[in-house]
């Protein structure tokens, strides 16, 4: 009896979700109970609204992310690619005159490109990820600063800054950047659980010899990931841009490690092969409910980055620990 009560304990076990899945939701929701409690103005559509907008560009950055710590690389070089773009399509709306759209795509095919070139060499020339990037990181940064001369640009045109305006929801503003933003997770969530590439994906990450083995062609798949990264880091630029009515050279200094953090917060296993993007949304939002708490509260902006490191930590503890139980 006894040990048919142990066997049933361990199967209820083995259904509940790991705390890597469980790991967010606890945070966001533990998050939440604390500032609620310490400020009155915590709880409130505006200011939830408000936390959405701080997130959004560095969310939109963190789906890209995402796709490639998915297949177990990394990319370095997000921040300083978006800014790229963002400088592509404000100068070329402002100085050349070129039509809106089209500027807009113009900067969001160079982020791209960027993106080919992270994935052409690690495919083609086998070079690690960490390394491709980090060089490609600074090439962006250097052409930034080369093409803009270190000038921000302003008086951009009102379709540039489409995604800063707002509709009201139950009394509450929200930007269109916001929404677009849920609606590009929903959109990636569909592609990688229901569809035959993204479950090549995981399979890439997961084991890349028996991927091959498979019969499927990793190196294409490598290679589509980070071209569809770039383009994330464009309509990521967009954003920026629609936030800020600006095109500044100096964007995306830290954005890089912000969506690393957001998509380790979210479950996403640095090792490749297991994670859910809609986690990394969750990341994204507990990094701002922590810094807009923290700023409602009166703490130091120093705290928001100590109590951010301490929550990495834990979650790529939880992730080694969940992988060695596996």
């Amino acid at each position: 009896m006894a040990e048919q009560s142990t066997i049933k304990t361990k199967n209820i076990l083995g259904r509940l979700p790991s705390l890597t899945v469980l790991g967010p939701f606890i945070a966001l929701a533990l998050a939440i109970i604390f500032f609620g409690i310490q400020s009155d103005r915590f709880l409130s559509g505006p200011n939830f609204s408000l936390i959405l907008q701080q997130v959004m560009v560095v969310g939109v950055l963190a789906i890209g992310q995402t796709l490639v710590i998915l297949t177990g690389g990394i990319d370095l070089s997000v921040g300083f690619v978006m800014a790229l773009g963002t400088m592509v399509m404000t100068k070329f709306a402002v100085e050349l005159g070129l039509p809106s759209l089209l500027a807009v795509l113009c900067g969001i095919a160079a982020t791209t490109a960027f993106g080919l070139l992270n994935g052409l060499l690690i495919t083609r020339i086998k070079l690690p990820p960490f390394i491709v990037t980090l060089g490609t990181m600074n090439i962006a940064f250097a052409l930034t600063q080369i093409y803009s001369k270190a000038q921000t640009v302003t008086g951009l045109p009102d379709p540039l800054l489409f995604w800063g305006n707002t509709f009201k929801v139950g009394g509450t503003v929200i930007t269109y950047g916001v929404a677009l933003m849920i609606v590009l997770y929903l959109l990636v969530w569909f592609f990688l659980s229901e569809t035959a590439p993204g479950r090549h994906l995981y399979a890439v990450g997961n084991n890349p010899e028996a991927a091959r083995l498979m019969g499927i062609p990793t190196q294409r798949v490598l290679l589509l990931t980070y071209t569809i990264a770039g383009f994330f880091y464009g309509l990521a630029g967009w954003l920026l841009v629609s936030r800020t009515s600006v095109g500044d050279p100096n964007a995306g200094q830290t954005e890089n490690l912000e969506t690393i953090t957001a998509v380790v917060l979210g479950g996403t296993s640095l090792f490749g092969g297991r994670g859910m993007v809609l986690g990394t949304l969750l990341g994204a939002i507990i990094v701002g409910v922590f810094r807009n708490g923290l700023t409602l509260t009166g703490i130091s902006s120093v705290y928001q980055v100590l109590i951010t490191g301490i929550l990495v930590i834990l979650a790529v503890t939880a992730d080694q620990l969940s992988k060695r139980r596996g």
